[in-house]
């Protein structure tokens, strides 16, 4: 059971940052861009830690409060959540 929550959550994560930097990518180039609401569904679904650190890493989003404020705060409710499934079925 970890390793199924453990592999969602990398999976998810390693998604997140990498929309995050297409999203920049296409911006820069003008191009179609990647809805904010699926920016933020990938978050909420459990990619919020990796969404944080595309953030940053590609200095995308840093300037918008929703952004700096819910994808923190959903990485900090999915390490709690993530942490308790382990522990109870550990």
């Amino acid at each position: 059971m970890n390793q199924i929550v453990w592999a969602y959550l990398l999976l998810l994560n390693v998604l997140c940052f990498f929309l995050m930097g297409e999203d920049k990518r296409r911006a820069r180039r003008g191009k179609y861009r990647i809805a904010e609401k699926h920016l933020f569904l990938a978050a909420a679904l459990g990619g919020a830690l990796g969404g944080t650190f595309g953030m940053y890493v590609f200095h995308h989003k840093t300037r918008h409060w929703k952004f700096r404020l819910f994808f923190p705060f959903l990485a900090f409710l999915w390490a709690a959540f993530t942490l308790t499934v382990c522990y109870l079925y550990a």
